[in-house]
């Protein structure tokens, strides 16, 4: 599975302190997936916290953004 992250993606999590690690385990393995039009909605719960994470998905994974909720 090929994940790319946007520069808007790549901004932040660097800015909300999230490795890249914990967005692709969210995708590859999430506790909940919601899909909306093009765009997919999953999370995970990880050391204590939930994380949001949103993509498209065509020829590979696109993350749009991540974040805590």
């Amino acid at each position: 599975m090929n994940i790319v992250f946007t520069l808007h993606a790549k901004e932040q999590i660097e800015e909300r302190r999230i490795l890249k690690v914990w967005v692709e385990e969210t995708i590859k393995s999430p506790d909940q997936i919601v899909h909306d039009n093009h765009k997919c909605y999953v999370v995970k719960k990880l050391n204590g916290k939930i994380l949001k994470v949103v993509y498209t998905k065509e020829k590979y994974i696109k993350v749009i953004t991540a974040y805590f909720i």
